[in-house]
């Protein structure tokens, strides 16, 4: 069997496990009650889609805005397009959520940006993301001490959080020594042709972009800020649903499941969407913060929703896109 035809497999094994797993928890916690408390919260689920593409969204798209040189830069209602796809691909396709970070690239370089300067910035702007991320678990993690007095649970998480940024942090440092220009001339050496040769000044392009890009501080740093406001200000679309369902409605206890299910969402980031992770890490913070089992399943259908409501339109925006590239291509080639 071929790599990539094992890599499939498992993709799909993952979501079918996540999927016994959503209704395992589905079935504890009770269909009909779940149902009923989802069904609750009325207006909140529209307020919840329109809160998150007016606020995590927009300032998503203008963390990575900041990184893009000013020579090079494309206006943000633009990148706010890109940035609406790349999460829609990340979250709804099997793709173990990087899928969305290449094709914003690519949204990126067909709009215009130089290829190097596209794909350096996502890379910049991911790597960054997992450090304020890292952060801002340990902020959630904090408050959920303070709230709850649990402490079990704090070695495990911080352990599991440390793993994930010496990993990024080994990837920053490659991306530092020229990972790109070495992996290039790997492959130029396996393919033994030299059609693959013009690969390696492709990658020794992109490591001197990289490169450049870390060396804007000023960027960097606004990049992590609009970030940190990002997951921050993200923490209101739990609050809204809170107050709706009629729960424990403090912005601290959004922003706890907001971290915490973050964090356990990226932890099992292999599996699609994080189907079953994600109800998982809502009953587990919900339960303690005294929510309700219910309550915090329909908490986690909220969000379920809100990635459906703008995810399924993102994708038919991105496939729209492709297909009229390919229907010129097409015309074109028989054109000459």
């Amino acid at each position: 069997m071929k790599a990539p035809g094992k890599v499939q497999i498992t993709v799909w094994l993952l979501g079918l496990a996540g999927a016994a797993l959503f209704t395992i928890l589905l079935i504890r916690q009770g269909a009909p009650q779940v149902g009923a408390a989802f069904a609750s919260a009325g207006w909140a689920i529209a307020a919840v889609v329109i809160y998150h593409f007016a606020v995590p969204v927009v300032l998503d798209a203008a963390a990575w805005w900041v990184l893009f040189p000013k020579s090079d830069r494309l206006p943000l209602r633009r990148l706010l397009w890109m940035r609406w796809i790349g999460e829609s691909v990340s979250t709804l396709v099997p793709s173990a959520a990087v899928g969305g970070d290449i094709i914003r690239a690519r949204l990126a370089s067909i709009n215009g940006t130089p290829v190097p300067v596209a794909a350096g910035s996502v890379l910049v702007d991911v790597t960054l993301g997992v450090f304020t991320q890292a952060g801002f678990t340990v902020l959630g993690l904090a408050l959920l001490v303070g709230v709850t007095g649990q402490k079990n649970f704090v070695r495990p998480t911080l352990v599991g959080t440390l793993i994930g940024v010496l990993g990024v942090l080994g990837f920053y440092f490659v991306q530092r020594l020229g990972i790109f220009r070495f992996l290039a001339r790997v492959i130029a050496r396996l393919a033994n042709s030299p059609e693959w040769h013009s690969l390696v000044q492709s990658g020794e392009t992109l490591d001197r972009t990289v490169r450049t890009l870390y060396a804007r501080r000023h960027a960097l740093v606004m990049c992590c800020v609009w970030t940190t406001i990002s997951l921050v200000g993200g923490s209101g679309e739990i609050w809204i649903a809170l107050y709706a369902l009629d729960l424990h409605a403090t912005f601290v206890n959004a922003l706890i499941l907001q971290s915490m299910v973050l964090t356990i969402r990226s932890a099992a980031f292999a599996v699609p969407g994080g189907l079953g992770v994600q109800e998982g890490g809502y009953l587990f913070v919900g339960n303690l913060l005294g929510i309700p089992g219910d309550a915090a399943f329909a908490l986690s259908l909220i969000a379920r929703v809100r990635e459906l409501a703008l995810g399924i339109p993102g994708l038919i925006s991105w496939q729209v896109i492709e297909a009229r590239r390919l229907l010129r291509a097409r015309l074109a080639a028989i054109a000459r």
